[in-house]
């Protein structure tokens, strides 16, 4: 197995990153957030993760190490391969899966595409008592009192077509403006405002 890759950044794509490796290219496949730490021509060592198929051998790179196990992990679960792993970490930290997984979180499992109802249940059934607690040592239902308005608004720009950590990152930057009474619809126009500049 490939344990980590070290070499100069050749190429950045929308899902992967090329890694020349003693004048081979090594194509990775990484989340936006990995991805986001890499420059070309600039050295990078990343943890991997090789999935070995029929037809395929595949290099998934990582962050760092906890990312690395966590995407192994989250693969024990029946029903996750690593495509799902990978979109999992894409749309939340390790602490936010730990998080989701130990208090229950159904809702929040359900956020990352491909994963549903039932399938959210399976990975908290199957992980609970493996993944371990969040950073902070202990588990709390995710966002102390979630006020009901952050949800709505994050749904709807889900529906507009934005990804859910986009939404989240939206209704983080309009929470100072929600007040006592939040105008949903003001909100809305704000988050979209706040993408719009992104």
């Amino acid at each position: 197995m490939i344990a980590f890759v070290r070499g100069r950044v050749a190429a950045v794509t929308l899902s992967s990153a090329v890694l020349e490796v003693g004048g081979v290219g090594l194509e990775l496949q990484c989340t936006p957030g990995t991805l986001a730490t890499l420059r070309s021509g600039a050295e990078a060592t990343l943890p991997t993760s090789m999935v070995v198929r029929e037809d395929s051998l595949t290099l998934f790179g990582f962050v760092d190490e906890e990312e690395k196990s966590l995407f192994e992990l989250v693969q024990t679960a029946s029903g996750v391969g690593p495509k799902l792993a990978q979109a999992m970490l894409a749309v939340l930290s390790p602490d936010g899966i730990r998080q989701a997984i130990a208090a229950d979180d159904v809702k929040t499992l359900t956020k990352v595409p491909g994963i549903g109802q039932k399938g959210a249940q399976r990975i908290i059934l199957e992980l609970k008592d493996r993944v371990g607690l969040p950073s902070g040592g202990r588990a709390t239902s995710t966002a102390p009192a979630a006020a009901p308005w952050r949800d709505q608004v994050a749904e709807a720009l889900v529906g507009l077509g934005y990804n859910a950590k986009d939404a989240d990152k939206a209704v983080e930057a309009v929470s100072d403006q929600a007040g006592d009474t939040p105008d949903i619809s003001t909100l809305l126009r704000a988050a979209l405002r706040t993408l719009s500049k992104a």
